[in-house]
């Protein structure tokens, strides 16, 4: 008999793949935003690092060579009220975090706050 993979098996497998000078980011990245939506489950869909609300894609970690970015699905809705995210489009946004810079931790847990609370209000 098959089994799934494990989220938190994929989860540690997203993070073992990641290049040396890109995992404190997104470990940092993955606490914060855990730490303002505990409730958020973890996947690993399109080679990043997912959070699932209700069963809809909310956030996402994405590494790129210089850079991570926090995607954020639900973001063109939250753009006036967080000026520091990033692209255009119908839906989502992104907040680029630079490696080996510290995050700002408390923009991130209000981003995540929001976005939660937009995607549950959706919901209703």
């Amino acid at each position: 008999m098959r089994h799934l993979v494990r989220p938190s098996a994929l989860v540690a497998t997203y993070f073992d793949t990641l290049a040396p000078n890109q995992v404190a980011t997104a470990r940092a990245l993955q606490q914060v935003v855990l730490g303002a939506a505990p409730q958020l489950e973890q996947t690993v869909k399109w080679g990043n690092l997912t959070f699932i609300c209700e069963g809809r894609n909310l956030l996402a970690i994405v590494t790129h060579k210089a850079h991570a970015h926090l995607q954020v699905f639900n973001g063109a809705a939250l753009a006036r009220e967080f000026p520091e995210l990033e692209g255009v489009g119908k839906g989502i946004r992104h907040l680029k975090l630079r490696y080996a810079q510290p995050l700002d931790a408390d923009l991130i847990h209000d981003l995540v706050r929001a976005s939660v609370a937009l995607g549950v209000r959706r919901e209703e």
